[in-house]
């Protein structure tokens, strides 16, 4: 039986988490332009930043993508390519936990490199703080519902979840559907859905800042003084006062 707490975090929530998203975005780009950065602490500290950075973002990226893969290919699909729903499991469960515990062992350098070191710590904000811990929440509960599905569980997402997903597309939640799927992948989509309406507010943003425009900027030339423009006046460094 369906809830009223069901209809609300898998028909409504969703599209709040995304109404917020967008808003925030929208706002934060009109009135906090200089604030959208990740404010970098790499002067402050490098040789952490070095391993734990590349970690978390490449780890996040796979992630992504494998949720983006997971939910919103159908299972019609991979069998039409001659994928099974066994080699389909298990290449998503061993690249989802190698991913997780990539993007974990990142994030956990990170947090330690900002709790140990004095300039860095001093420079976190209370927003820095609760990023953190939505972030590692799920982070941690998707880490923990793709161990326990491969150890125990052997719960196949792609016939609740990720049609959920798709429903949400066409304006159609089917509630009924993540209602009855196992407590792990409800808890980790709310969070999940929590993280994307904070990040707007936190320095997440920065992952909408990527520099398209970089690919289409005019070429910047470079040009030489030439000697022969220069008449009689001797050339001295630029931090000496001229007598002309």
């Amino acid at each position: 039986m369906i809830s009223p707490i069901d209809v609300f975090l898998w028909g409504a929530f969703p599209y709040i988490a995304v109404a917020v998203l967008v808003t925030g975005l929208i706002w934060r780009y009109r009135y906090d332009k200089f604030g959208w950065t990740t404010r970098s602490s790499e002067l402050y500290e490098s040789r952490l930043l070095r391993w734990g950075s590349p970690m978390f973002h490449i780890g996040l990226l796979i992630v992504l993508m494998g949720h983006l893969l997971g939910l919103f290919v159908p299972a019609s699909w991979t069998a039409a390519l001659g994928v099974s729903e066994t080699a389909y499991s298990f290449m998503a469960l061993s690249l989802g936990a190698a991913a997780g515990v990539l993007t974990y062992a990142g994030i956990a350098l990170l947090v330690w490199r900002r709790r140990t070191t004095g300039p860095v710590f001093l420079a976190t904000t209370v927003n820095d703080k609760i990023m953190y811990v939505f972030l590692l929440a799920a982070l941690s509960l998707g880490l923990a519902t793709t161990l326990i599905n491969t150890s125990t569980l052997h719960y196949n997402y792609r016939i609740d979840v990720s049609p959920w997903a798709r429903s949400l597309f066409v304006f159609q939640p089917d509630v009924a559907l993540m209602a009855r799927t196992p407590i792990e992948y409800r808890i980790h989509a709310i969070s999940g859905l929590l993280l994307f309406a904070i990040v707007p507010f936190t320095r997440l943003v920065h992952a909408f800042a990527a520099p398209v425009q970089y690919l289409f900027r005019p070429y910047i030339v470079y040009r030489a003084r030439d000697p022969r423009n220069i008449g009689t006046a001797a050339l001295r460094p630029g931090w000496k006062r001229s007598d002309v």
